[in-house]
């Protein structure tokens, strides 16, 4: 039995013990104030946690990002081969291409408008395709591809336009792709048409895409899906495009008005239904839109974009922050530019950014040997931003 005294005693031992405890945390560093819980996915690491420690395997890293990024949120992009894709070169007001694809027992066909180059090449002339109109100014050399979009697959509003549009026709309306992922099936039959015919005088090893807003975030998807698009363009594109879900959710949790991805899915048909049940938990995805503008590395990307608070412009800004580290590590930096303007009219593209434009379209598209570097910036100002909030990973050297 412990008496009174005993017990004392022993007290009196362990004193200096839990000073010692007390004095030891005191030492210790402390935890942030705030803590993300939902970084963004390293680009750098397999999903088996394995590192990517070369080009290889960047491939390989690659090959992975995108089969996610459809299982998860876009659908399925089926593959069609070239014997499937008739093309006929017509003249009316303009040059234009009739595309016709089938699969099985069915078929579809569309049309695209060639606006010849001002000076082209002797040949054939470098080529834009311009999602849903022409937002950007017109370049010289460089001829444009009107590409109507919403003819492939509608986008009206969810309840109008799921399964609608040339693409359904074709793989019938319960097909997983949403619109940004049939666009960009589209494109690619374009591109396999204007491969068949020398008469229309486009260069198909430079093509370039763009399209602004919601033809923005196809412009996106195209780049990272057709491996043939040599530059691609999106212009203020916002949730969807180069903004990251992660971030737009913990903006607008801070009470910014910018769109998430659990809006984005009442507002249209972009994205497959499969993306759904993740819109409200964004964070256990193992991708982000970073990852999915890094498909397009090694090849060209310059987003021109805006201030403008729905779009996410701080969300995008970090976005592209992130991707680009894909371009460094393929020692390509100056293969992504981001040219962010403030104050200036949705879709209205402004004086200040023709200049990086022309940069990327000369070097890219043209061929010219101009320097593309310094194209990467904004005047807007984020001054609670910060890259280590978001990215927890280092950025190899990958050879």
């Amino acid at each position: 039995m412990i008496t009174f005294t005993r017990l004392a005693a022993l007290l009196a031992l362990l004193l200096p013990v839990l000073a010692q405890d007390q004095e030891d945390a005191s030492r210790c560093s402390k935890i942030p104030d705030e803590i993300n819980l939902t970084p963004l996915t390293d680009p750098f690491t397999f999903f088996n946690g394995q590192r990517v420690n070369s080009k290889s395997d960047w491939t390989c890293r690659r090959a992975e990002i995108s089969q996610l990024v459809q299982r998860y949120q876009l659908g399925q992009l089926p593959t069609v081969p070239s014997s499937a894709v008739k093309a006929t070169y017509f003249e009316e007001s303009r040059p234009k291409v009739n595309v016709a694809v089938t699969v099985g027992d069915k078929s579809i066909s569309f049309n695209v408008t060639i606006v010849p180059a001002t000076e082209p090449g002797k040949d054939s002339s470098p080529a834009i395709i311009s999602v849903g109109g022409t937002t950007i100014p017109t370049l010289t050399g460089v001829a444009n591809i009107l590409f109507n979009n919403d003819e492939i697959a509608a986008q009206t509003s969810p309840s109008a336009s799921r399964g609608v549009g040339l693409f359904y026709d074709l793989y019938g309306k319960d097909h997983s792709a949403g619109s940004l992922m049939a666009w960009a099936w589209g494109i690619g039959r374009v591109i396999d048409a204007l491969e068949k015919l020398p008469e229309a005088k486009i260069d198909t090893k430079h093509l370039g895409v763009t399209g602004c807003s919601r033809n923005g975030k196809g412009v996106l998807i195209a780049g990272a899906f057709e491996p043939r698009i040599a530059l691609t363009i999106p212009q203020e594109g916002g949730a969807g495009g180069p903004s990251c879900w992660r971030i737009s959710d913990y903006l607008a949790r801070k009470g910014i008005n910018t769109q998430t991805a659990h809006q984005i899915i009442t507002e249209n048909t972009w994205h497959s239904p499969a993306f759904e049940p993740y819109v409200n938990q964004v964070g256990i995805l193992p991708f982000d839109q970073h990852l999915v503008t890094a498909l397009i590395a090694p090849r060209a990307l310059y987003v021109p974009e805006n201030d403008v608070e729905w779009l996410g412009p701080e969300s995008a800004w970090g976005c592209q922050r992130a991707a680009r580290t894909v371009w460094e590590a393929l020692g390509v930096e100056d293969r992504i530019g981001f040219d962010q303007t403030a104050v200036h009219s949705h879709c209205l593209f402004p004086e200040s950014e023709v200049e990086g434009l022309t940069a990327f379209v000369d070097r890219f598209l043209r061929g010219k040997k101009v320097k593309t570097d310094g194209y990467f910036k904004t005047e807007a100002e984020y001054p609670d931003y910060s890259d280590k909030f978001w990215r927890n990973w280092r950025v190899p050297t990958l050879r």
